[in-house]
């Protein structure tokens, strides 16, 4: 495992810190605090969401014009047409300043690498310059209310027409629906093949006819998430990204690419929890101080792994792995963290109020913590790819693995 930089990464490095520290506020004390949204409308949520791309497009045309935006992407794209490492070295610095870039992680970290990869000419021309200037918004039209874990057990259905597909079904947990202009869709187009093999994904304009989009509350009172119905939705015949039926090879694509922006937004929080240590006079109690060993050790876990991961791209490989193994730990630490948080904070823990400690913070994130462990593949899933494909386990039996979808029993 390599710890260190190259003279070329170093100087990159260098570079990247330079331009940050002259273009973005660096993060303090209150910095990454998640508004309180229990006591908006979906509406006011709606609004403030807006004004929050309006800022995010701002700064991605900045980070575009000056070359940091794709940077992995190819030049003749837009990019700057580096590799993984120069990526990876990016994102380490940019996570020391207060920046917007919440709303282009479907765009540019999951979208864009799937269209590089198997999207056509025409597709990768109209879509990807948008994207990297952070002027185009997708979300992610996967789970259904019936498949979730399963994804490939879904029933949207793609049925083709004489000018193209007419498209029905539900898709549920959609991140951002209401605000985004398009769709990456994985639906259905041949029920007589196995569940895996009669997959396709689509380009999907959130404006077309035929699409209701309702927003779901989430316990935190936001509501990111949307239910989204599409009824007799008329696609192009250009819209199937890849080959019709070969969907769920471009959908793992995608995927691997959410897993690795979910562990990768691992930002240090030893120094807050032992801030409310010592703020609740608890920093001496035993039992706290073995918590917070517990905090830190998590997170030294979650950075060697990071090294590994960056030792892979060092020499050109790729770590799924540790995609997986880093996804699955960033879930649990999460949930442990917000936990021992709520337990430092006493009653106040129950109470949501703006005027709190760090504005409720830690309340709204031990609420949304069960998300990480959820999206991406949910935790059994990443416990069945480490045993199955990494540690040689028994599979899981699979009784409609290669039977035709149409003839597997359903509820």
């Amino acid at each position: 495992m390599d710890f260190g930089d190259t003279p070329a990464e170093a100087a990159f490095r260098a570079e990247a810190r330079a331009w940050l520290e002259a273009n973005a506020p660096r993060k303090n004390a209150g910095s990454g605090q998640p508004a309180a949204a229990s006591s908006l409308s979906i509406a006011e949520q709606d609004e403030r969401e807006r004004a929050d791309i309006a800022r995010a497009s701002e700064w991605h045309h900045k980070l575009h014009e000056a070359g940091w935006a794709g940077i992995t992407w190819p030049e003749e794209y837009g990019g700057r047409g580096g590799n993984a490492i120069q990526a990876a070295i990016f994102a380490e610095e940019l996570a020391a300043f207060d920046t917007p870039i919440g709303w282009t992680a479907v765009s540019m970290g999951m979208v864009g690498p799937t269209l590089i990869a198997h999207g056509t000419e025409d597709q990768k021309a109209r879509h990807l310059p948008p994207i990297l200037r952070g002027d185009e918004r997708w979300c992610q039209l996967f789970s259904e209310p019936g498949a979730g874990s399963d994804l490939a057990g879904l029933r949207t259905r793609a049925d083709r027409t004489a000018d193209g597909w007419l498209v029905n079904g539900q898709k549920v947990w959609t991140t951002g629906a209401r605000v985004s202009e398009f769709g990456a869709l994985i639906a259905r187009t041949d029920g007589s093949k196995p569940k895996h093999h009669g997959l396709s994904y689509f380009i999907v304009d959130m404006s077309a006819p035929g699409i209701e989009i309702r927003p779901l509350r989430q316990m935190d009172g936001a509501a990111h998430f949307n239910e989204v119905y599409l009824t007799d939705v008329r696609l192009p015949v250009d819209s199937v990204v890849g080959d019709v039926n070969d969907g769920w090879r471009v959908a793992n694509t995608m995927l691997l690419s959410e897993r690795g922006l979910i562990a990768g937004r691992m930002v240090s929080d030893f120094d807050l929890i032992v801030e409310l240590a010592r703020l609740r006079k608890r920093s001496a109690d035993p039992v706290v101080r073995q918590e917070i060993a517990k905090v830190y050790a998590r997170e030294q876990i979650l950075r060697l792994l990071g090294f590994e991961a960056r030792t892979a791209l060092s020499k050109g490989t790729t770590a799924p792995v540790i995609a997986s193994v880093s996804k699955l730990l960033t879930g649990f630490n999460e949930r442990d963290l917000t936990r021992f948080a709520l337990d430092l904070l006493g009653p106040e823990g129950m109470v949501d109020d703006a005027d709190g400690y760090r504005g409720s913070e830690w309340q709204h994130r031990f609420l949304s913590s069960p998300t990480i462990r959820i999206a991406g593949g949910s935790d059994e899933i990443q416990k069945n790819i480490l045993g199955e494909r990494y540690l040689g386990l028994p599979p899981d039996y699979r009784p409609d693995k290669n039977v035709a979808f149409d003839e597997i029993p359903k509820a």
